[in-house]
C-alpha cells in the first residue's frame, strides 16, 4: 500500500507525460488497483503526479486537486487541498464523501469559484468529525463555502486558522448572519495579520477560548 507524490519543473520543450503514460508503468501489477492523476500548474511551472494503491490505509493525503477521482478512504484524517483551478461546490461534496472521518482540512487555493445558480439546489456539505480548519491560504469564496451554514455543516467545536482581512471581508465586518452558526462552533481561533482583536470578533465567535 502506498501513496506517492512527485513534482517536476515544467519544461515545455520536452514531451510531458500523460496519465496514460503513468498507468502503463504499472501494467505488471494486475492484481492491484493503482490510481494516478497528473496536474500541471502553469503559474508555478510545476507538474505533479499522485499515484496511490486502492483501497488505502493512509491517514493523510496532501495536495489533492480537482483531478482527484474520489473513492472511499475511511482511515484518512488529514487532507490538504491545492490547485490553481477553482474548487467548485461539487468538489467539496466529493471530498466529504471520500473522507467521512476527516478531522483536519487545509485549503490552499487563491482562484475564485465560478458563480453557478444551480448550487442552491445542492445538498449541504457535512464534515461531522472535523476539528481543525485552515483557511489562511484560501480565497474568500472557500471561506464562505466552509463557514456559511446553508453550504456547510460543522458538527464540532473546531480550531480555525484564517486571515483577518479575509474574515473581515466575508463576514461584512462581522455582521453577516449566515456565518454566525458555524462561527459559533469555533473554539480556538488563530487570526493571521492582526495583532489586536476588535470587540466584534468576541461577539461573532462567542465560544472562542483564546481571544
Amino acid at each position: 500500500m502506498f501513496s506517492i507524490h512527485s513534482n517536476i519543473l515544467i519544461d515545455y520543450s520536452i514531451s510531458l507525460p500523460s496519465n496514460e503514460d503513468i498507468q502503463r508503468t504499472f501494467e505488471d501489477l494486475k492484481d492491484y488497483q493503482i490510481i494516478s492523476y497528473i496536474d500541471y500548474f502553469p503559474k508555478e511551472k510545476i507538474g505533479q503526479c499522485h499515484i496511490y494503491s486502492y483501497p488505502s490505509r493512509m491517514i493523510y493525503y496532501h495536495n489533492l486537486t480537482n483531478s482527484f477521482p474520489g473513492g472511499l478512504f475511511k482511515f484518512v484524517h488529514r487532507v490538504l487541498l491545492y490547485d490553481e483551478r477553482p474548487f467548485e461546490y461539487e468538489f467539496f461534496i466529493r471530498i466529504a464523501k471520500a473522507f467521512p472521518f476527516l478531522k483536519m482540512l487545509i485549503i490552499e487555493n487563491r482562484s475564485p469559484q465560478i458563480l453557478n445558480e444551480d448550487n442552491h439546489n445542492l445538498p449541504i456539505v457535512e464534515y461531522p468529525h472535523l476539528i481543525h480548519l485552515d483557511l489562511s491560504s484560501a480565497h474568500d469564496d472557500y471561506i464562505e463555502q466552509l463557514l456559511v451554514n446553508t453550504k456547510t455543516c460543522l458538527s464540532n467545536y473546531i480550531h480555525l486558522v484564517i486571515s483577518y482581512r479575509s474574515l473581515q471581508r466575508v463576514t461584512h465586518n462581522f455582521t453577516k448572519d449566515t456565518m454566525r452558526v458555524n462561527c459559533a462552533k469555533v473554539k480556538y481561533l488563530y487570526v493571521c495579520n492582526k495583532s489586536d482583536v476588535p470587540e466584534q470578533l468576541h461577539v461573532y465567535f462567542p465560544h472562542v477560548e483564546n481571544l
